[in-house]
C-alpha cells in the first residue's frame, strides 16, 4: 500500500485554513491573535484608541438616554390618543366642519339661530 503525499499535505492545509479563519475572526471581534506556538499577541492599547473609546462610550450612554425620552413620550402620546377625550374633541371638530362646508358661517351647533331670538 503505497503512501500518498496529496493526502498530508490537504491536512495541513486544512490545519493552517482553519488557523487564518480563527485569527480573521478573532482579529474582527478585538481579541488577542494566536501565534504559531500558541502564544497571544494582545492589541496595542493606545491613548488615542482609549480616547475613541470612551468618546463612544459617552455617545452611546447620551444616545440611550434620548430613546428613553422618547419613549416615555410615546406612551404620553399614546395614552392621549387612546383616551376618549381625545377622540371626542376629534369629532366635536369634525362636526364643525361639516357645519361650515354648509353653510359658512363658522358658528358651530346652530347658535346663531340663538342669537336672534
Amino acid at each position: 500500500m503505497p503512501h500518498d503525499p496529496s493526502f498530508i499535505v490537504a491536512i495541513v492545509m486544512v490545519c493552517t485554513g482553519g488557523w487564518l479563519i480563527n485569527n480573521w475572526i478573532r482579529a474582527k471581534h478585538g481579541y488577542a491573535l494566536e501565534d504559531e506556538w500558541g502564544g497571544k499577541t494582545e492589541r496595542k492599547d493606545t491613548a488615542e484608541s482609549r480616547a475613541e473609546t470612551e468618546r463612544l462610550k459617552t455617545e452611546n450612554r447620551e444616545l440611550h438616554g434620548k430613546v428613553e425620552a422618547m419613549q416615555d413620550r410615546l406612551v404620553v402620546l399614546e395614552k392621549i390618543v387612546t383616551d376618549r377625550g381625545y377622540s371626542l374633541a376629534q369629532e366635536i371638530e369634525a362636526l364643525r366642519e361639516v357645519r361650515t362646508a354648509d353653510h359658512g358661517t363658522g358658528v358651530p351647533l346652530g347658535l346663531e339661530k340663538k342669537e336672534r331670538v
